[in-house]
């Protein structure tokens, strides 16, 4: 099959014929038919993920057709539609048992911990438990985009924060993370701002619902701006980039009892950031990981765009072939791009 390799990190990424993947026993071979790119296949393809072994395929955000599954798959078929949260449970440590998929200790993920889906076909595990089937009113190219950045923003806004109606919400950082998590809390019905350095990926927030927008360039007042716009500070805040100083800001930015929640992975030099611990203790403030979504919580998100609330469709910026994805792949941290973007030509 042809797939998008890289064989050192930070390295050139070609187009290569590999072996066609074979599923497990309690997995599944998947045809290939979307596949988005994620700032996380860019932090891969830094070597900032170390279950990353190379040479390596990147991709996790996909959309496919069920080509061949292990003996023990006993709820999907040959031909089904599906996709699959980037994170795939284990079915047997205490975590799953929970029902806590998304933070398995011995998770599963295409384009980390092994061979993902910029490729014609990837392999996926523990089919049973972690493939969605996608309703035909939703294609592919729009199902590429839930992997991930939507399931995750998702999560975050509904089961983490607990966002109601009329709360106020603030959003750092308008990359794919962002404007999945705008788009979700304007459905809900609460007061969006958002805070970006990018004043035409502003402007587009703004479509997706945003009642207020920050430019971060050169501001050094946010947190003041913050406060002001939400008449004392967040409900919930969102750190969508994953930077010491978007982190800082939404802790500081938010109001009494408010919720900061983290979502852009923190790596390299950011690992560790600064936080204002005292504020922490003093407003009784709550800070939350969100990392992925379980299958079985896909339902409600898959209703809501079934039923015209969300259109994640309107976050795809462009298609673009496997070929053009090995350039924009390794330009990700520029964040030239207003949107998401999907490979659907292999």
């Amino acid at each position: 099959m042809r797939a998008a390799v890289f064989e050192a990190f930070q390295g050139n990424i070609t187009i290569q014929n590999i072996k066609d993947p074979v599923p497990k026993c309690d997995g599944a071979v998947v045809k290939v038919n979307a596949t988005g790119l994620c700032r996380s296949d860019w932090h891969g393809w830094m070597g900032h993920d170390t279950a990353i072994k190379l040479p390596h395929v990147p991709g996790h955000e996909l959309a496919g057709t069920i080509e061949a599954i292990g003996k023990d798959v006993n709820n999907f078929n040959i031909g089904d539609r599906i996709t699959v949260p980037f994170v795939s449970g284990c079915v047997l440590c205490g975590e799953c048992k929970s029902g806590n998929h998304q933070v398995c200790d011995y998770h599963s993920q295409p384009g980390f911990t092994h061979h993902g889906s910029f490729a014609e076909y990837v392999a996926l595990d523990y089919a049973d438990t972690n493939l969605v089937l996608l309703p035909e009113e939703i294609d592919d190219v729009t199902a590429a985009t839930l992997g991930c950045r939507f399931i995750t923003s998702f999560r975050a806004i509904v089961e983490q924060g607990k966002v109601g109606q009329g709360q106020h919400v603030v959003i750092h950082g308008c990359g794919g993370v962002g404007l999945s998590a705008i788009m979700i809390a304007n459905a809900i019905g609460a007061q969006v701002t958002a805070i970006d350095i990018n004043e035409e990926t502003l402007s587009f927030a703004k479509q997706l619902g945003t009642t207020s927008i920050i430019n971060a360039t050169n501001n050094s007042s946010i947190v003041e701006d913050i406060k002001d716009i939400t008449h004392g500070g967040a409900h919930v805040s969102i750190d969508a980039l994953g930077s010491a100083e978007t982190c800082f800001n939404s802790i500081s930015g938010l109001r009494k009892r408010g919720k900061h929640i983290q979502v852009g992975l923190m790596t390299g030099d950011h690992k560790h950031p600064k936080v204002p611990m005292y504020m922490v203790l003093a407003n009784e403030l709550e800070i939350i990981g969100s990392h992925g979504m379980q299958a079985y919580k896909y339902p409600e998100m898959l209703k809501m765009i079934s039923d015209g609330k969300l259109h994640p469709e309107k976050l795809i910026a462009r298609t673009i072939s496997l070929e053009e994805a090995t350039i924009a792949l390794s330009n990700l941290n520029e964040f030239k791009n207003k949107g998401v973007l999907v490979i659907n030509s292999f």
